[in-house]
């Protein structure tokens, strides 16, 4: 089975883990989800992850965080940018998802990384995801 959309397909396990109280879920790798379980463990959404070779594409384990009453750290995840409609943005008109307390996820071509990082690079990209 192949998947047309593997950013979405991680950002839908995560989702559902996350409401279904599990500490971690496997995702299929690639070096986008990689970059954005990155920039998720940066900013303090997700505990950790860890690349799993499995002798095919491998898999990324991605441990899931909790707060200290058992609340979701992440309250929303929803993909912006789909295979069907890009949508780029440049250094000024990067998203802040609610007023910046979440995080906009940007592919830019110096990698993967958080919307403040964008800003602090100057560099502007095409729009992953908003967390929050």
């Amino acid at each position: 089975m192949s998947l047309s959309d593997p950013i979405a397909d991680m950002l839908t396990r995560i989702r559902n883990g996350l409401r279904a109280r599990q500490q971690t879920i496997n995702v299929r790798a690639s070096k986008t989800c990689e970059g954005v379980c990155r920039v998720l463990k940066e900013e303090g959404y997700l505990a950790d992850f860890k690349r799993i070779e499995d002798g095919k594409q491998g898999l990324l384990r991605v441990y899931l965080k909790y707060g200290p009453q058992g609340e979701e750290v992440i309250t929303e995840i929803h993909r912006v940018s789909k295979p069907g409609r890009r949508v780029y943005a440049n250094v000024d008109n990067l998203p802040r998802p609610m007023n910046g307390m979440g995080i906009s996820i940007i592919s830019t071509s110096s990698g993967v990384m958080s919307d403040r990082k964008c800003r602090e690079a100057n560099v502007g990209g095409e729009v992953i995801c908003s967390v929050f």
